[in-house]
């Protein structure tokens, strides 16, 4: 059954007509609980709340489905203002960002025009920016505009998914240019043909892609709510005399937020994964799919309406 609720989930998470009638009634039906605001304004004081208790943030400008350069320049114009009330405020922030939303699926000359717009505005507010990853078919499509962007900025990171058989060859792909990687198990539903079908498959990849970034001595961020991961990363680290200041660990807001403060009270970096905008029904979709107790929390918030 479980199965079946992720699959359909993640089903819903691509329906553009449902994503455009969800940008129209806001954050209801309890996707507040993992969205931030609609808003910059409303994203830098949930920010700065969470960093008052110790706890680092990357701001995600929510957006997918953008088909045309005019939303594609209006997403881009959304992250350099996100960019602009970091640096202002003096946020303890990073950036995250779809290369969709920039222009991805119109031309690598627009994506990179945004993404170069958007890099000089973090060079200057000294944000980084990490470049979320998507599904399978634009994975290499966007590896090829992180690698890019590296030879040209230094504050830039993207994303790795344990779930896809050719993680382990793209790390080390990676590796010459000593990138800062986000590390995750993987949220979109993908032939067995590319990912791991299996879990415990997955779990195991998780961990050599962990051991495999630290040893390179890179900086790593192990995206995980999973405790068996997180303790599994604590051992490594110990085991190799691997320093704090090497990698950070990441939760998404709203998610397990109890935990987030006890890794941060035990000495660790703990960035919380915020996400904003009005492009949020995708995003909340696949929250929806990974845990079926997300699907109960948001019933029991529209029965109290």
């Amino acid at each position: 059954m479980e199965r079946v609720m992720r699959d359909f989930f993640l089903f819903l998470s691509k329906n553009k007509p449902m994503t455009k009638v969800a940008k129209q009634y806001g954050l209801r039906f309890g996707a507040a609980r993992f969205v931030a605001g609609e808003t910059v304004e409303q994203a830098v004081q949930s920010i700065q709340l969470l960093n008052k208790e110790g706890l680092c943030v990357t701001l995600d400008c929510l957006g997918e489905f953008v088909d045309n350069e005019k939303e594609a320049g209006e997403m881009t114009a959304l992250c350099i203002e996100a960019v602009q009330a970091i640096g202002s405020h003096k946020l303890d922030s990073q950036l995250s960002l779809k290369l969709t939303s920039m222009g991805l699926d119109l031309s690598k000359e627009v994506v990179l025009e945004n993404m170069r717009r958007i890099m000089d505005a973090a060079v200057e507010n000294n944000v980084f920016v990490t470049i979320d990853m998507e599904d399978y078919e634009r994975c290499q499509p966007t590896l090829d505009v992180f690698k890019q962007l590296k030879s040209e900025y230094d504050n830039i990171g993207t994303v790795i998914q344990a779930y896809l058989y050719r993680t382990e060859g793209d790390i080390k792909s990676l590796n010459d240019y000593s990138p800062n990687l986000r590390l995750v198990k993987g949220a979109y539903k993908e032939s067995s043909e590319v990912a791991f079908p299996e879990k415990q498959q997955v779990d195991q990849n998780f961990r050599d892609i962990i051991k495999l970034h630290l040893l390179n001595g890179n900086y790593t961020a192990i995206a995980t709510h999973d405790d068996a991961i997180i303790n599994y990363t604590k051992e490594l680290v110990k085991e190799h005399n691997i320093s704090n200041e090497q990698f950070e660990f990441q939760m998404l807001y709203g998610i397990r937020e109890e935990r987030q403060r006890e890794l941060h009270k035990e000495g660790y970096k703990m960035r919380v994964y915020m996400p904003f905008g009005t492009d949020w029904y995708g995003y909340f979709m696949r929250r929806l799919a990974e845990r079926p107790a997300n699907v109960a929390f948001v019933a029991k918030g529209i029965i109290n309406r």
